[in-house]
């Protein structure tokens, strides 16, 4: 626990000049409505909660990640905060996590959620190994939540006023109370929203301590038009300063946000969130087919040339890239010899997660058949990590390419045109 708060800034305020986070914006839905605020619009510049500048699937995530560390190599915490609610996106979310958890088995794992759905998935929370959670918690008397929230979904079915109000706070203390028992830190939120929940922040402190909340984020609501709350002014720091001193009675205050967007990166006090920009649309932009592809297939002796033909490998190595360079994850038995072009097919539902195989030599029938399925062979002598590095950086492998003309060499028991291999 302790070692978890000194690297991470949103929960420790010393941390916050020496590690930073990323926020990977891979859950665009919402489950509940609330009356300040609007993701219609972005802008790069503006730093505000439920905004980005892209949205990501998860693989498309991890390339993100991987440029992010190119660039900013002191992120301790990888999160998903939106713009939407991570739980309304449940798949996309977990799968993130998953990913970071596998690629970068070091990086802290944080969710921002509204807590409706956490519930749910407080077992898959756990097993994952996320070890922080935000909820935000605008009240805990739901004739207060009734004037902050105009909705709330749970499934299909839609509850406003009162009801919404009570279902969203019973589901809320449930996370809370689910999360500590799992030993996942728990940060609070609280949106002060003037003559609205002003008065109450301190009995939501008093509440949240009693369940064993550890931090609590009194945060001051940021006016958005073409809301409910777009007349309502910003609350003043002294303002806040007073509410925060009467909740820090029962809870330890974080008094350094900085108001994050959906898509943030670096240090609170250095956000690159507009330096990286063109990183993210990148990476969103990314062919699906190719976001889904994190590894590379390779057919090797030993482990460390690429020196079998396509034809005479019996097992493939399967290697990743990840924050510690390249490493092979998994090694998988070829379909058997003999069923013709059947093996190749068989071969590229094998390696369906593979962008590219690196091979001593391919004939043309599996070439077309691998390719056709989206798997780039690619021929070539040489240390397995020089291919590697080509293919994720996006180089050509032409440098160490041993061509064949006709196919296949002849004593792989083939006829030379890549039939039989």
């Amino acid at each position: 626990m302790k070692a978890n708060l000194e690297r991470h800034p949103c929960f420790n305020a010393e941390a916050k000049g020496s590690y930073g986070r990323v926020h990977l914006p891979v859950a665009p839905e919402c489950n509940i409505r609330c009356n300040y605020c609007n993701r219609k619009t972005d802008c790069v510049n503006e730093s505000r909660p439920g905004v980005s500048s892209a949205i990501l699937t998860p693989m498309q995530a991890l390339a993100y990640m991987d440029k992010v560390l190119e660039k900013e190599s002191r992120i301790s915490v990888a999160g998903i905060a939106g713009p939407g609610d991570p739980f309304a996106n449940p798949t996309e979310t977990l799968e993130t996590m998953r990913l970071i958890k596998e690629h970068y088995p070091e990086m802290l794992l944080c969710l921002s959620s509204n807590g409706l759905a956490v519930p749910r998935h407080l077992e898959e929370i756990a097993k994952i190994g996320v070890s922080h959670v935000t909820i935000t918690i605008n009240a805990v008397d739901p004739q207060i939540g009734a004037k902050i929230y105009s909705w709330v979904r749970d499934g299909k079915v839609i509850y406003r006023g009162i009801k919404g109000a009570e279902l969203l706070l019973e589901r809320q203390l449930q996370a809370v109370e689910g999360l500590k028992k799992l030993g996942v830190t728990v940060k609070a939120n609280v949106i002060v929203v003037p003559t609205v929940n002003d008065h109450h922040v301190e009995e939501v402190a008093k509440t949240l301590a009693g369940l064993g909340v550890d931090l609590l984020n009194c945060m001051a609501m940021f006016p958005n038009r073409e809301t409910v709350f777009e007349d309502i002014p910003e609350p003043e720091a002294a303002l806040m300063e007073e509410l925060r001193a009467k909740a820090e009675k029962y809870l330890p205050q974080m008094r350094h946000c900085t108001r994050c967007r959906a898509d943030a990166v670096g240090l609170l006090g250095n956000d690159r969130s507009a330096e990286l920009c063109l990183s993210l649309r990148e990476c969103a932009a990314l062919p699906r087919d190719l976001a889904e592809r994190p590894h590379v297939a390779v057919a090797t002796v030993e482990g460390l040339l690429v020196n079998l033909h396509l034809g005479e490998t019996e097992k493939f190595q399967i290697w990743s890239k990840t924050a510690e360079g390249f490493r092979c994850i998994d090694r998988r038995e070829a379909p058997e010899p003999g069923s013709g072009t059947k093996r190749w097919e068989n071969l590229a539902e094998l390696l369906k997660d593979c962008r590219a195989v690196l091979v001593a030599g391919v004939g043309e029938t599996p070439r077309k058949v691998l390719l056709d399925s989206g798997i780039e062979p690619v021929e070539m002598n040489g240390f397995i990590e020089m291919g590697l590095d080509a293919v994720y950086s996006g180089r050509s492998a032409r440098e160490f390419k041993v061509r064949k003309t006709g196919g296949c060499a002849k004593n792989f028991g083939c006829s030379g045109t890549g039939e039989g291999c």
